[in-house]
């Protein structure tokens, strides 16, 4: 597969988006080409994740192991699975399968680690959209917690009072891959 067609899906990955060409391209070029067929376990809940996973073409599916019966979710090309398993040790809440032939890059901690100290810039670039992805989450579950802090109080008040407005999200949740 051609080097554009490799990076393409990175582009549209909030993490990587602002990063220098030559960045992606080396990121690629460190990462391991895969293919699974369908059926085959991309991840796997309760196991250590040591690599993110992009998918570049073909559809995966999570499974609800914590509800059999439940349907499965799509994850469509162009996804990133197990983002922070490149970054640090993480344990997967999810199992993932192939649903069609899948053909992926596999980005391993030990890789990126490596391209980071080689790029401190790609480091500084990665830490701030963590950064900015946690404070985004951090003022989310604040207006959450005034929110219920505001029912609670209603519930407690007297009858007079009138109910408080829950606030309107102005923001699409972030994706849970």
């Amino acid at each position: 597969m051609a080097m554009d067609a490799l990076v393409k899906p990175f582009l549209a990955l909030p993490l990587f988006q602002g990063l220098q060409p030559l960045q992606l391209t080396e990121i690629v070029r460190r990462a391991d080409r895969i293919i699974y067929r369908p059926g085959d376990i991309i991840i796997a809940e309760d196991q250590i994740g040591e690599a993110a996973i992009i998918i570049v073409s073909g559809d995966a599916v999570r499974i609800n192991t914590q509800e059999p019966g439940a349907a499965a979710e799509a994850i469509p090309e162009g996804s990133m699975i197990s983002e922070l398993a490149m970054l640090v040790e993480t344990i997967h809440t999810a199992t993932i399968l192939a649903r069609t032939t899948v053909k992926a890059l596999r980005i391993t901690r030990e890789e990126m680690h490596e391209a980071m100290a080689d790029d401190p810039k790609l480091a500084d670039h990665l830490t701030q959209k963590i950064t900015e992805r946690l404070l985004k989450t951090a003022h989310e579950l604040r207006a959450v917690d005034r929110a219920l802090a505001d029912l609670a109080a209603f519930e407690l008040a007297p009858a007079h009072f009138t109910k408080p407005q829950i606030p309107q999200r102005d923001y699409a949740p972030l994706p849970l891959h």
